[in-house]
C-alpha cells in the first residue's frame, strides 16, 4: 500500500491530532445536557439523547450564523454552577482524548457562565479543575492529551478589558489565550480595542473569529489589531480570484491572484483555524468537498482543522479528518502536515511546541507511514 492510497477512519483514528478551536459549550454530550437541564429545571426540545444530537445537527444547519448561535441558549444554561463546569470540561477532555487529540485548547466566554452567582475566577477555577480531572482519567485509561483554556469575550457586550484581565491574571493558571466571539456582522473586533491593546502590552496571544460571519474587511480588522491566528478565516478565499478549473487543477489553482491581505495572510502564515463541517452548516460552504480550505492549503496558507462545535455539528476531529479525505482527497501527508502547522501555532511556547511536534505528531505519522510500508 502506498502513502498516496486512500487514508481509511481507521487510520485516522490513530493518528495524533492538534485542535485549537473548539468550544466548551459546543461539545458537551447530549446524554449530560439532558441529565444536568433536568437538575436545573431547564426545558429541552427532547429529553432524549439521541433525538437531541439529531435536532442540534438540524437547528445548527439551518441557515445562518446567529441561527447556528441560538442554539448555545441550552448548553450555556446548564453551565451556571462550579460542579456543573467542571463535568462538562472533564468529559470534553475525555472525548476528545478517545478521539487521538494529544492537544487541544478549550474557548469559552466565562461572562456567559454567572447566572447562577460564580464570579469570573470561580469559572475559571471551575473549568480548570475539569480540565485537570479529564487529563487525569484519560491518562489512566492510556491517553496522553494536554489541554489549556483560551478565554472568550462576547462581542456584543462591553467586557472585553475585564475579560482580558482575568486571563492575564491566570495565564501561569492554564489560560494560554484570549478570543473574540459571537455574531460577527456589525460587531467589529474593535469594539474591544482597549482590551487587544491590553493584551498586546502584556505579550499574551489571541485570536479573533474573524473571516466566517463576515468578510475580509473583519479579517483585515482583526489582523490590524493584532490577532496571530484567525478564529475560521475562511473568507479570506474573497480575496483571491481564483482561474480556471481543469481535470488536473479543479481549483484552478494555476491561474490564482491573490489580493494585498491574501498575500499579507499567507506569507506572515497567520494560522487559520478552519472547522470545515461548522462552516457547511453556516452555509459559508456547500460541502466540505467544495470547502475553500482546499485551495487554500494547496496554495500555502497555514490551515489547521478543528472541530468547533461537536456537539452542533456532531463532529469530531477524526470525522472532520475523514471527510477531507473522502470529499476532498486529501492524503496522509495533507493530515500531517495541518497537524504539524496546528501544534507550532498552539498557544504555548516554543520548547513546549517543539515537544509536542517531535514527541507527540511526527512519530504518529511515521508509525501509521511505517505500518503501510508493512502492509
Amino acid at each position: 500500500m502506498s502513502d498516496e492510497a486512500s487514508v481509511s477512519h481507521e487510520e485516522i483514528a490513530r493518528l495524533p491530532k492538534v485542535v485549537l478551536h473548539d468550544h466548551l459549550d459546543g461539545g458537551v454530550r447530549a446524554a449530560t445536557l439532558v441529565e444536568l437541564a433536568a437538575v436545573i429545571g431547564h426545558p429541552l426540545p427532547t429529553a432524549d439523547p439521541e433525538a437531541l444530537a439529531t435536532w442540534y445537527v438540524t437547528a445548527a444547519s439551518s441557515g445562518s450564523l446567529e441561527q447556528y448561535l441560538e442554539t448555545f441558549d441550552h448548553t450555556v444554561a446548564v453551565m451556571q454552577s462550579a460542579d456543573h463546569l467542571r463535568r462538562i470540561a472533564a468529559e470534553a477532555v475525555l472525548d476528545l482524548a478517545a478521539d487521538g487529540v494529544v492537544y487541544a485548547e478549550q474557548r469559552y466566554a466565562p461572562e456567559l457562565h454567572q447566572t447562577g452567582g460564580l464570579d469570573l475566577q470561580d469559572v475559571v477555577d471551575a473549568v480548570g479543575e475539569g480540565l485537570a480531572q479529564g487529563t487525569e482519567l484519560a491518562a489512566a485509561a492510556g491517553h496522553t492529551i494536554q489541554v489549556h483554556q483560551v478565554l472568550t469575550a462576547m462581542r456584543t457586550s462591553d467586557r472585553g478589558r475585564e475579560v482580558a484581565e482575568l486571563a492575564l491574571a491566570n495565564r501561569r493558571r492554564g489560560v494560554v489565550g484570549f478570543d473574540i466571539a459571537g455574531p460577527e456582522a456589525g460587531f467589529p473586533p474593535s469594539r474591544h480595542k482597549a482590551a487587544l491593546r491590553t493584551l498586546r502590552r502584556a505579550a499574551f496571544p489571541f485570536t479573533v473569529h474573524a473571516g466566517e460571519g463576515d468578510g475580509v474587511g473583519s479579517i483585515a480588522e482583526a489582523l490590524a489589531l493584532g490577532a496571530v491566528r484567525l478564529g475560521h478565516g475562511t473568507r479570506i478565499v474573497d480575496d483571491i480570484v481564483l482561474g480556471t478549473p481543469s481535470d488536473g487543477d479543479p481549483w484552478g489553482l494555476d491561474g490564482a491572484v491573490l489580493g494585498d491581505l491574501a498575500h499579507w495572510v499567507r506569507d506572515q502564515q497567520v494560522p487559520l483555524e478552519i472547522c470545515p463541517t461548522s462552516n457547511v452548516h453556516t452555509h459559508l460552504a456547500p460541502s466540505v468537498g467544495a470547502h475553500p480550505v482546499t485551495a487554500l492549503l494547496r496554495l500555502g496558507f497555514a490551515v489547521t482543522i478543528s472541530t468547533d462545535n461537536r456537539l452542533m455539528s456532531r463532529t469530531s476531529m477524526s470525522r472532520e479528518l475523514t471527510l477531507l479525505v473522502d470529499e476532498a482527497g486529501w492524503t496522509l501527508d495533507d493530515l500531517r502536515d495541518v497537524a504539524v502547522t496546528a501544534a507550532w501555532n498552539g498557544f504555548i511556547h516554543h520548547d513546549e511546541r517543539q515537544e509536542l511536534v517531535d514527541e507527540h505528531i511526527l512519530p504518529g505519522y511515521a508509525g501509521q507511514q511505517n505500518g503501510r510500508h508493512r502492509a
